[in-house]
């Protein structure tokens, strides 16, 4: 019987509605001052100097209230509207470039971009910031992986896809006792296509973030996408021990059980720390239990190993298929914290875990990516077919899940160690979760330290040394200035959160990123900053510097969190580990009735939640770009 209890989600303000780290989100595209010019983006200025005043130029227009007044204006100076949006209030117009200055100098009008073509960059490799960080690279070199090893431990991968070039899968091994490397379930092939996969289908439309990185084939789940803990140890234990051969940097893991154990004591997570231990930057699902049967929102449904503190563990989040991040959101279904893994006493009493997670969120909701021929979800549900090509090689599908957003960051974290290689394990955590946007209307339980921002990550990765292993608490950890701290990213600018996720609550200050800081090192787990003494949080001076401030938003042993009594937010804790079949992982959609919850709901019912986890939150997604030269 699953046990649940109300929990009071009790925290500061800005804490519950989505600001961690204090900062203001609005955007800088909102508040743009009222002057024509200045609310062009630069890439439209620069396109319209070039223009001839009567020629068609196609932008976009952002208004902060009604539309009415635009949409005359527009027809009066010659426009055209091509299309309007439900949720957005934005059009998008063709109009002489000359009307263009007219426009943006109008009160009611916030914004104006250029209507850029998508077919050329990757919708995640946009949203994320990937593009733009891809002329970081010293020495004019581009940012694309290449060289670093992603391990991608998952149900195979159909490498004869041209998603994926037939030199980057340096190397397949089977761990399911099935004798063989290819992707029957369909799960692998996706994940691995998000993480690494190549411009050649359409155009660039799908490409991963990492496209050059090398892919290591690491199959732990079977033909109907289950596999055991033992297996999938096994394939974590491998990479290690291959590291050296193939570069392996990162590792995914698309995949959980619910917690039961502990992370001290759950088996898996321990292969998870001895993973990171050993260099390996571990990129981890958070499981998509977001929500019950009912549709209501769940706390404490973190998988593991999501739940190990060493591990970056990714929640899920929707663009609605847009590249600015103005309108994205969490996934009604992304698990989230606080972990429940817990240790029973002598005296029959369980002590739950309790940490924060996860410790971000990436793009994750109807992601259309590569499809393995023939495969078991696809012929499931085929709703799912993104209908881009009749060429299996060509194939994509769509797919929703916080495993679909864990390859994000798994490509992610490629860039970063392309970009600097010795950054240990827990400063790339670091980078990613400092420079994350936090959303705006969602908790830290949600979002952890916000979504995932590549620009800002790799741009700060090149500014930290490379000495790292040899520097001491306090030491200069920077090469050069302090970066400036905001993203601007399909023309919306926005400030990094700036603080980093600990067990309990979260740090935040400029000498995260200017002066090394003790859980950056090797061996030290990266959330042991803050320390709990006699109910107090406390900054753990051997690891943090002085001047590292602590917010007032805490976790308590049973599972609430306070700050000054005061009650903020309600919803339902997951107090159970009962959940699982001891010793069962699985994949996004897999039926959940053959493992869990079948104690608590019929068997369609179970069905539903996982088929309609694998479909995600059905809202706008990825627009499918047809392939238009299948032949190749």
């Amino acid at each position: 019987m699953i046990k649940r209890l109300v929990v009071a989600t009790l925290m500061v303000a800005q804490y519950v509605v989505g600001v961690p780290f204090g900062r203001n989100l609005l955007p800088d595209a909102v508040a743009q001052p009222h002057a024509g010019r200045q609310k062009l983006s630069s890439v439209l200025r620069d396109r319209l100097d070039d223009r001839e005043p009567q020629e068609r130029v196609r932008v976009i227009i952002q208004s902060a209230g009604a539309m009415a007044g635009i949409l005359a204006a527009v027809k009066d100076l010659g426009g055209v509207v091509r299309r309007d949006y439900e949720n957005l209030n934005h059009i998008a117009v063709d109009i002489p470039a000359e009307a263009v200055g007219t426009l943006a100098g109008r009160s009611d009008v916030n914004f104006v971009s250029e209507d850029r073509p998508i077919q050329v960059t990757g919708h995640l490799e946009t949203t994320t910031g990937a593009e733009l960080a891809r002329t970081y690279g010293p020495d004019s070199s581009t940012i694309d992986g290449a060289g670093i090893g992603i391990a991608v431990i998952d149900s195979g991968i159909f490498t004869n896809h041209h998603a994926f070039s037939a030199a980057r899968v340096v190397a397949s091994v089977d761990f399911t006792g099935e004798g063989r490397t290819d992707d029957p379930y369909g799960h692998g092939t996706h994940v691995a296509s998000i993480a690494v996969g190549n411009r050649h289908v359409a155009g660039g439309a799908y490409t991963g973030i990492a496209p050059r990185a090398r892919l290591i084939n690491v199959r732990v789940l079977d033909s109907q996408g289950r596999g055991t803990t033992s297996n999938a140890i096994a394939g974590i234990d491998w990479c290690i021990s291959q590291k050296a051969a193939y570069n392996i940097r990162v590792l995914n893991l698309s995949f959980g059980a619910v917690a039961v154990d502990s992370y001290a004591n759950d088996p898996l997570c321990q292969a998870v720390r001895r993973a990171v231990d050993a260099g390996l930057v571990v990129c981890v699902a958070a499981g998509n239990l977001g929500k019950d049967e009912a549709g209501n929102k769940l706390y404490g449904a973190i998988h593991s190993p999501g739940i190990e503190p060493a591990a970056i563990t990714v929640g899920a989040a929707n663009t609605l298929g847009t590249d600015s991040r103005l309108d994205d959101v969490i996934t009604t279904y992304s698990s989230r914290g606080p972990t429940r893994g817990f240790v029973t006493d002598s005296e029959g009493v369980d002590h739950y875990d309790n940490i924060i997670k996860p410790d971000l969120v990436a793009p994750g909701n109807r992601i259309i990516d590569a499809v393995s021929p023939n495969n078991r979800l696809l012929a499931t549900t085929p709703a799912l077919d993104a209908n881009v090509s009749p060429l299996a090689k060509h194939k994509m599908m769509y797919m929703s899940g916080t495993s679909m957003a864990t390859p994000v960051v798994a490509g992610a974290a490629a860039l970063l160690l392309q970009r600097n290689p010795r950054l240990t394990p827990n400063l790339v955590k670091a980078i990613l979760e400092y420079t994350a946007q936090p959303l705006e209307g969602f908790n830290t339980l949600e979002q952890g330290a916000g979504e995932l921002n590549i620009e800002g990550a790799v741009r700060l990765a090149g500014l930290i040394r490379t000495d790292v292993k040899r520097l001491t608490l306090g030491a200069p950890l920077l090469t050069g200035p302090v970066p400036v701290e905001s993203t601007t990213i399909a023309d919306v600018n926005f400030v990094w959160g700036g603080g980093l996720i600990q067990k309990w609550n979260f740090i935040y200050g400029n000498e995260l990123i200017t002066k090394y800081q003790g859980i950056y090192g090797a061996g030290t787990i990266f959330s042991n900053g803050v320390l709990l003494t006699s109910g107090t949080l406390m900054t753990n001076g051997t690891l943090l510097t002085s001047g590292t401030l602590l917010s007032t938003g805490t976790i308590m042993s049973n599972g609430t969190i306070l700050s000054a009594g005061t009650l903020l937010a309600s919803g339902t804790m997951l107090a159970s580990g009962t959940l699982l079949v001891s010793g069962t992982i699985l994949a996004d959609g897999t039926l959940y009735s053959d493992s869990y919850l079948a104690s608590a709901m019929s068997k369609p019912t179970a069905d539903a939640i996982a088929l309609a986890a694998l479909a995600g939150d059905y809202t706008a997604g990825m627009v499918p770009v047809i392939d238009a030269n299948p032949g190749h």
